[in-house]
C-alpha cells in the first residue's frame, strides 16, 4: 500500500475518532439488504433528525473506536456496518433507526454508544422507546402541575359547598 493511502486512512481514523469523542450518542447498524429507495428514505429521516449517517470500513471504525477510548465498541464492527452520530440529541439516532427498522426488516441495530458508554443492542432499543426531550419535559411539567391542580380543585369544591350552604 502506498504512503498516500496509509496517510488517507490515518486521517480518516483521526476524523472518526474525533466524531466518536464528540458524539452524544452513536448507533451502529447493519444496513445490508436495504433497497435504494429504503436507504434514501432512511438517510432523509436521519438528516431531518440532525443525525450524521455514514457507511465506513470496519478496520477504520475499529481503530477510531480504540483511539476514542471505546474499545468495547470494536466487537460490533463485523460485517457490513453503517454508523449514525448525533452531537446534540442522545435519543435521535436510536429512535430514528429503531422506528425505521420496524418497517424495514433488513436494518439491524448492532449496538452503540450512549454519552460515552458502550451500549448493547438492547440498551439502544430501550433508549429508542423513550420519548424525546420535549415529551419528557411535558411529562415532567404535568407531574409538577398535578398537586397544584388538585389543591385548586379542593379549594374550589370547598368554596362551592359553602356557597350552597
Amino acid at each position: 500500500m502506498s504512503q498516500a493511502n496509509i496517510a488517507k486512512k490515518a486521517e480518516l481514523v483521526e476524523v472518526y475518532a474525533e466524531k466518536m469523542k464528540a458524539a452524544a450518542s452513536i448507533v451502529v447498524v447493519d444496513a445490508r439488504g436495504l433497497t435504494v429507495e429504503q436507504d434514501t428514505v432512511l438517510r432523509r429521516n436521519l438528516r431531518g433528525a440532525d443525525v450524521e449517517y455514514k457507511v465506513v470500513k470496519n478496520s477504520i471504525l475499529r481503530r477510531a473506536a480504540e483511539a476514542a477510548g471505546l474499545e468495547g465498541l470494536a466487537d460490533v464492527f463485523v460485517g457490513p456496518t453503517a454508523i449514525a452520530f448525533s452531537n446534540e440529541d442522545v435519543i435521535a439516532p436510536a429512535k430514528t433507526l429503531h422506528d425505521f427498522a420496524k418497517t424495514a426488516d433488513a436494518l439491524e441495530i448492532k449496538g452503540g454508544v450512549i454519552e460515552g458508554a458502550v451500549a448493547s443492542k438492547e440498551e439502544i432499543v430501550a433508549l429508542a422507546t423513550l420519548p424525546n426531550r420535549e415529551g419528557l419535559l411535558s411529562m415532567l411539567l404535568s407531574v409538577l402541575q398535578a398537586p397544584v391542580r388538585n389543591v385548586a380543585l379542593a379549594v374550589k369544591a370547598v368554596a362551592e359547598s359553602k356557597d350552597a350552604a
